[in-house]
This record gives structure tokens, C-alpha cells and sequence, in this order.
């Protein structure tokens, strides 16, 4: 059975920023006959559930990993390395359980893929993915948003 790293707010995980999930009969059923590996980066790299708000700024997840972007906060506080710690965290689980595809929540400044907020916190959007998904992309791992979501739209 193929292997897939799933984004856990997606599977009910109460680990957004928020302190919710966005977890959908879509997405389970996009699952069925997968063996779902669920992983919450920010949580893995040691942010806390509910937390401030946080968007890339100065592009995007790809220019955190070159160190030419950051993660901030809506209060200011840089959280690059905490998404950048979290991301790699992410990456070694989905190597050691052999993923080679990855369902991820849209427009997240760790997970989105093709559209990422910011930076502005006014919910504009902005060509770009996170910086797990950045990194899972850097490292041979398709990242795919989930079903029932585009990167513009919920």
C-alpha cells in the first residue's frame, strides 16, 4: 500500500493556528486505499496550538530555505526557524515511511502549494508554496492540495 503524507488538520488534527482542523469527506475519500502518514510541521517544529497568525514575507518558501525570505507572525515575532525545523521534521517522516506524494492544505506558509499568502495578513494571495511543500518539492515529493480546495479559494 502507497504511502502519503497527509497535512493532520487535514485528518482532524485540531493544529492549525487557529486550534482547528479542516478535515472533509473529501479528503478521506481521496485517502482510501492509502497508508496516510499525518503531520503537522509548525506543531513538529515547536509552535504552539492556537498560535499567532503567521505568512511569509519576502517571498516565498523557497526563499526561506535559500535565506532570503522569512515567516513572521501577525505580532511581528520571526518564526523561520521554527517552519523551517518543522519542514525538515516533515521530510524525514516522508522519507522514512516512503512517501513519494504529499496532500497538503492550501495557501498555509508551511503547506500551501501554488498560492501562499503575503505577507500582508489581509488575506491576499500571491504565487508561491510553503516551506514544507518547498522543501518536499526540492526533494523529489509531489505536493498536491487537498480535494475540494484551489490554491485561490477554500
Amino acid at each position: 500500500m502507497e504511502a502519503i503524507l497527509v497535512s493532520a488538520c487535514l485528518r482532524g488534527v485540531p493544529c492549525r493556528f487557529d486550534g482547528r482542523h479542516k478535515a472533509s469527506p473529501e479528503v478521506e475519500e481521496a485517502l482510501a486505499d492509502r497508508r496516510v502518514v499525518s503531520f503537522c510541521p509548525e506543531v513538529a517544529g515547536g509552535l504552539a496550538t492556537p498560535r499567532p497568525p503567521a505568512e511569509l514575507v519576502g517571498g516565498d518558501g523557497h526563499d526561506v530555505l535559500d535565506g532570503a525570505a522569512r515567516v513572521v507572525e501577525d505580532t511581528g515575532r520571526d518564526v523561520t526557524a521554527e517552519f523551517v525545523d518543522g519542514a525538515r521534521r516533515a521530510l524525514a517522516a516522508a522519507q522514512h515511511a516512503g512517501c513519494t506524494e504529499a496532500l497538503l492544505m492550501p495557501r498555509s506558509p508551511s503547506c500551501g502549494r501554488g498560492a501562499v499568502y503575503d505577507g500582508s495578513f489581509t488575506g491576499a494571495l500571491v504565487p508561491g508554496d510553503g516551506v514544507t511543500a518547498a522543501l518536499f518539492e526540492r526533494n523529489g515529493i509531489r505536493v498536491r492540495p487537498a480535494p475540494g480546495t484551489t490554491p485561490s479559494g477554500g
